[in-house]
């Protein structure tokens, strides 16, 4: 088994980490360090874990350990790492946004296994893509592969309130979300860095426009994305462009059915759904944004670093109802 710890445990994005971890059959939670709750039992924050786990948060490093997720804010993995060192043979995981575009200035991957599996695979340090970035790419990478990328892309999605994380804003209260709806950082948004990052691994050429609004939902979890642009080929032809892409993937999938959040929420899924409508390809992508979109996509990249089957560990899904 390897030896795994976590930086930064308090979150929404640690507490699925976490769950995930202790129930994943080739690895051993170490430790999950925490500044903030330091001493506490984790189970005293991660309420769903009592009976599942005695590990209380530490302000102790193991160095040596395996593979290190860092779970910490926007800004706050390259400080850490700055001033903590780990051992040569420790695997690097980080879940912000501090090493997502690829730069001279450091050696991480960008995690995402539908467009990068086999440099994960040799990867020592991997930057785990954004939660809109997974759904978006996902909904659109096939056709820039074929070329087909050849005019405007819009983009609207939806997100949970966990997508904001635990700490309280005046967005995130439950008397503002509650019974609304609002969009924010439209056309602006920050995961549209590394969206068009990705599309360029693949279709060099249009630089064609990304116009993604992104919308505050009133539920928990989970992320519904639309995107269309125009479409040359038939429904029949872009379904097949989409099949060919992720006939290896593990976790993507296209179907026919009409989508909804309870069908991917609590999985490690992305579903996409293809329709036509005159000369526009219109396609639907759904995750869960802690799971996909965050903690689940990470442990598959873990998965791919150790040689591990791809789905080891995330495969279990309750009934939605």
């Amino acid at each position: 088994m390897i030896q795994a710890g976590i930086i930064g445990g308090a979150g929404y994005t640690a507490g699925e980490l976490i769950r995930v971890l202790l129930n994943h059959p080739e690895v051993n939670l170490n430790f999950v360090y925490s500044t903030s709750q330091h001493g506490k039992p984790v189970h005293s924050i991660h309420q769903d874990l009592i009976g599942d786990t005695d590990l209380e948060f530490s302000q102790n490093l193991n160095k040596k350990v395996d593979v290190v997720f860092l779970c910490l804010g926007h800004g706050n993995s390259k400080k850490f790492l700055s001033e903590n060192e780990f051992s040569a043979g420790t695997k690097i995981i980080d879940l912000s946004t501090d090493f997502r575009i690829r730069s001279s200035d450091h050696e991480f991957v960008y995690g995402l296994p539908e467009l990068n599996k086999v440099e994960i695979q040799s990867a020592n340090f991997i930057a785990n893509p954004g939660c809109f970035a997974t759904a978006i790419s996902l909904a659109i990478l096939p056709l820039a592969k074929a070329g087909q990328i050849t005019d405007e892309v819009h983009v609207n999605a939806v997100t949970g309130a966990t997508g904001a994380g635990t700490s309280l804003s005046g967005t995130t209260h439950f008397t503002w979300r509650d019974n609304n709806f609002s969009a924010y950082k439209s056309f602006e948004h920050q995961h549209l860095q590394e969206i068009r990052q990705s599309l360029k691994q693949l279709q060099q050429t249009p630089n064609t426009a990304i116009n993604f609004i992104p919308n505050r939902g009133n539920f928990s979890r989970g992320i519904h994305a639309t995107a269309y642009t125009k479409f040359e080929g038939s429904l029949e032809e872009a379904k097949q462009v989409y099949a060919e892409f992720y006939k290896a993937a593990a976790f993507t999938f296209i179907t026919e059915e009409e989508l909804h959040l309870k069908q991917v929420v609590n999985s490690n899924k992305c579903l996409l759904r293809l329709q036509k409508f005159g000369d526009k390809l219109l396609v639907t992508s759904v995750i869960d944004n802690l799971l996909k979109g965050a903690s689940g996509q990470a442990v598959q990249n873990m998965n791919l670093m150790f040689g591990f089957k791809e789905n080891t560990g995330l495969t279990l899904k309750a009934n939605y109802f």
